[in-house]
């Protein structure tokens, strides 16, 4: 192995840790974490910059480095194209999903379908699959990827670093909520990128820049000779393995043929899976929802989106370079010369941004490079945690609990965290285990096979009012068993390694499965389609709110208004600073601030206590207990005293901990016209801020396909 972290480097690594467990615990003081507002959706108060980094860096964990790295060490450009499809998807995220979920006012995607469709089914299938894919793909490949890194630069103990990395930013994550998950990203993407950077500079200047990239890599051939003469290898070798780059690893874009990215199953069967991750995760969304306003939640789109042209040149490129400086141990040539290498029978590309960073780094970068590791690991599963919990909490949690109060949702949303810890920990044994060849498209292939009958759900809840329940219904669970079927059988017939003859059935062998993903998707729409035509259309309620078709008949707030919309009057026994003065007199940014975290609570969670269980109403009122702080509770429980009594040190220290505050109750009547006015300032654009975003809607889109073309020909 080469060089190791010497103490420059750890003082490094260990300045990191202090910066962030400072911002965490800072934001966990000043944050509003009592409230499901507050901890879920960081009380609505992120600006642009502060959810674009965040989007950007939740999206780009440790398997991204291990991941990409790897795929462009084994076959070039072509995993560069998730990267700029994400782009384009993130502005369909921005200007068409978002203002729909703000419109009908939701937390979670699976609290989005049952609203739309109505009924339990849906919301139970899609949170269980998202808790699902959570920890089988994300969590699993998280962990492996962060674990091979730390192997290649400490030679730490696998075990001890994980439990240590998955404690830490469960701490994070549990103290300090949404807000504290998204500042920390906000100084994580800083070093990140900065890091990241460094390493492509320094190693584009030893391979002599873009055009010795594309030079040399297609002559980076491992020395069959040499390896088995030092190896001492008793094994002929047949070239029976992959040694040499693909003939067209300098395109983005292939033949429709072609086993990394034929070009039709990219554009057909991908990018239906991409729209789940980015346009109905919970992982991504709720980021995006945390936004003041829509203005906010569309720039935080196109600033991510920019930031998203970054991953080829300073992840994928610097994995081709890897190749190029180490083709003895990027391409190694047979199973046994794998597993001396990197311990994996399937292949050791995945070690190939580690093996960089530690060779051509000087002493002091490489430690900060080493906290860039460490700081993607922690913001992939800071996000997942927080978004996780938020999903049971508040979809399946509070459909057993249907009248639990606001604080028993954030302590129970705790706790899960400190479940998804445990099955963390308990799944290192399988991730360490795990063969992976090329990681990054091992986690595609499973999202593939899940995946587009929830992206073809979405797309017909969003733009086609005449979807029902029923014929959502049996479209999901159609794409669904097509979909697990197929991934069963890719588990049962394993690929062979690559001195063995492959057995497996013609169309696990030869069907490429973005066809498959591709499938899945047209035929869930389809059977959607068919069903819902042949069944009673969904009510008036149900597509009210939940469709872009009712964003263009929503009532429009004249501007004269707008500066009347936190005005309370005196017939209004509501206020949300807590006391009788009116705020108008106060700064608009001042009175959203206030108001948000009070006002806005009942439309973003409905009780279901006043409505009916199984069809939760988009708009009923619901009665709280409105806090000064932002917490609320339900009205109508007895308050016999019992909060006076003297608490003991545990439950003191428990609910420090969680950020519950007690405070004096005043009743709230239903407001639902306040609310409506909330909503319609939320989604209100100013004509010159509203020019300025298409505008740049037009710049990012032209970017994005211009990469697509630029690295395709």
């Amino acid at each position: 192995m080469g060089p190791s972290m010497e103490i420059a480097d750890i003082a490094v690594v260990a300045l990191y840790f202090v910066l962030v467990l400072g911002i965490g615990f800072f934001a966990m003081w000043k944050a509003n974490r009592s409230s499901v507002s507050g901890y879920f959706l960081a009380g609505r108060t992120m600006n642009w910059v502060v959810i674009g980094a965040s989007l950007f860096v939740s999206n780009i964990g440790s398997e991204h480095f291990i991941g990409l790295a790897g795929s462009g060490a084994a076959s070039g450009f072509a995993v560069g194209a998730w990267e700029f499809n994400a782009l384009l998807l993130l502005q369909l995220l921005g200007w068409v999903f978002i203002p729909v979920y703000i419109h009908c006012g939701v937390y979670t995607m699976p609290e989005y379908l049952s609203k739309r469709y109505g009924g339990k089914r849906l919301k139970v299938y899609f949170a269980g699959l998202s808790l699902m894919l959570y920890i089988f793909t994300k969590l699993s490949v998280d962990l492996y990827a962060g674990a091979l890194f730390i192997q290649e630069s400490l030679g730490w103990n696998l075990y001890l670093s994980i439990i240590l990395l998955i404690t830490m930013t469960a701490v994070l994550t549990i103290t300090g909520g949404l807000v504290a998950v998204i500042y920390t990203d906000t100084l994580q993407a800083v070093l990140m990128i900065g890091g990241a950077l460094s390493l492509t500079v320094i190693s584009l200047v030893k391979v002599g820049g873009l055009d010795g990239v594309r030079e040399k890599y297609m002559e980076a051939i491992p020395n069959v000779t040499a390896i088995l003469a030092s190896h001492n290898y008793s094994f002929p070798y047949t070239n029976s393995c992959r040694i040499y780059p693909k003939p067209d690893s300098l395109k983005l874009l292939r033949g429709p043929l072609d086993e990394d990215i034929p070009w039709p199953g990219f554009l057909l069967g991908q990018t239906p899976a991409s729209i789940w991750y980015w346009c109905a995760d919970q992982v991504i969304v709720q980021r995006v929802l945390a936004a003041k306003n829509i203005a906010h939640a569309k720039g935080s789109t196109l600033m991510a989106g920019l930031l998203k042209i970054l991953p080829m040149f300073i992840i994928v490129i610097p994995g081709m370079i890897s190749r190029i400086m180490f083709p003895d141990e990027l391409a190694c040539i047979g199973p046994e010369h794998c597993m001396a290498v990197c311990g994996s029978q399937a292949g050791c590309s995945n070690i190939a941004y580690p093996r960089l960073v530690m060779n051509i780094m000087p002493v002091g970068l490489r430690g900060l490079m080493m906290a860039v590791m460490i700081a993607a690991l922690m913001s992939d599963l800071d996000s997942i945690f927080n978004s996780a919990s938020t999903i049971f909490t508040l979809d399946i949690y509070k459909m057993v609990r249907t009248c639990a109060s606001s604080r028993e949702l954030v302590v129970v949303g705790r706790l899960f965290v400190i479940f998804m810890v445990t099955i963390s920990i308990a799944w290192v044994p399988v991730i360490i285990e795990m063969q992976g060849g090329q990681m990054y498209l091992y986690i595609q292939e499973m999202a593939g096979y899940l995946t587009p009958p929830i992206a073809a759900l979405f797309l017909l809840g969003v733009f086609w009012k005449r979807c029902n329940e029923t014929g959502a219904f049996w479209g999901g669970m159609t794409g669904f068993i097509l979909g697990t079927t197929r991934l069963i059988l890719g588990f049962v017939y394993r690929e062979p390694r690559c001195n063995q003859t492959d057995e497996r059935p013609a169309f696990i062998v030869h069907v490429h499965y973005m066809y498959i993903a591709a499938g899945l998707f047209w035929v869930s729409g389809l059977v959607a389609v068919v069903v819902s035509l042949c069944t009673p259309p969904p009510t008036k309620e149900k597509v009210q709110r939940t469709t872009v078709w009712g964003l263009h008949n929503m009532e429009k707030l004249p501007v004269t208004e707008r500066e009347e919309t936190y005005k309370l009057t005196n017939k209004s026994p509501v206020h949300c600073n807590g006391n009788s003065t009116l705020q108008k007199d106060l700064p608009l940014d001042v009175q959203r601030e206030r108001c948000l975290d009070g006002a806005d609570l009942k439309l973003l969670m409905p009780s279901p206590c006043d409505q009916d269980p199984v069809t939760p109403s988009t708009g009923a009122s619901t009665p709280l207990e409105a806090y000064s702080n932002g917490h609320a509770e339900l009205v109508g429980r007895k308050d016999d005293g019992s909060r006076q009594f003297e608490k003991g040190m545990c439950l003191r220290l428990f609910d420090w901990m969680c950020g519950y505050k007690e405070q004096t109750a005043t009743p709230a009547p239903k407001a639902t016209e306040e609310d409506e006015r909330i909503v319609m300032e939320m989604l209100y654009e100013p004509p010159k801020i509203k020019l300025l975003l298409n505008f740049g809607l037009i710049i990012v889109c032209f970017l994005g396909f211009f990469m697509f073309v630029y690295f395709s020909l």
